[in-house]
């Protein structure tokens, strides 16, 4: 029953994780609700710990991300949400520090479930980085990759024109009506 249950938080982690401003980050309403608390109390221990929460930690969404999360999650009456103000987003670390803030088995317990998540998640990513810094070495030598790519059209258009003058050539075979 306990894998279960581990296993259960894991993919409701999972499916909490967006990247918002080119970082990972979990919202404070679906913090909250792993936490079993309300918004608001999450929100509440935040403020009276601001110290703690520097913006590479925690940052409050605009207007413009709201729509653009909402959007990604398929949801478009924030009514229906209950979203009355902006959420609050809080990075790996913004999530490590609430552990100090809130200090309940569970939460320590759930802070420890989404820490191995983004782990895990940051460990699936690495297969990436080498492709990434190889598209950034070509956007650099954008010179270069342009007169690659014009030699190797030249190729495949010269090879081309070979096969159409070889078709050209060739004696038809089969029956002539």
């Amino acid at each position: 029953m306990e894998k279960e249950t581990s296993l259960t938080k894991n993919i409701l982690v999972d499916d909490k994780i967006f990247i918002i401003r080119g970082v990972q980050v979990m919202l404070d309403r679906d913090l909250a609700e792993l936490y079993g608390v309300e918004t608001r109390v999450l929100n509440q221990a935040v403020k009276r710990n601001i110290d703690r929460f520097p913006s590479d930690f925690m940052f409050e969404l605009t207007k413009q991300e709201l729509e653009n999360w909402k959007s990604q999650i398929v949801i478009s009456n924030s009514i229906k949400m209950g979203i009355r103000k902006l959420p609050l987003a809080f990075t790996q670390d913004g999530i490590a520090m609430l552990s100090s803030v809130l200090k309940s088995k569970i939460a320590i317990q759930i802070n420890i479930q989404i820490m191995r998540t983004f782990t895990k998640l940051k460990n699936q990513s690495v297969p990436y980085f080498d492709i990434i810094k190889r598209l950034e070495k070509l956007e650099a030598n954008d010179k270069d990759t342009r007169e690659l790519l014009n030699k190797v059209v030249q190729v495949v258009t010269t090879m081309q024109s070979i096969q159409d003058e070889a078709k050209q050539n060739t004696r038809q075979i089969g029956f002539k009506i």
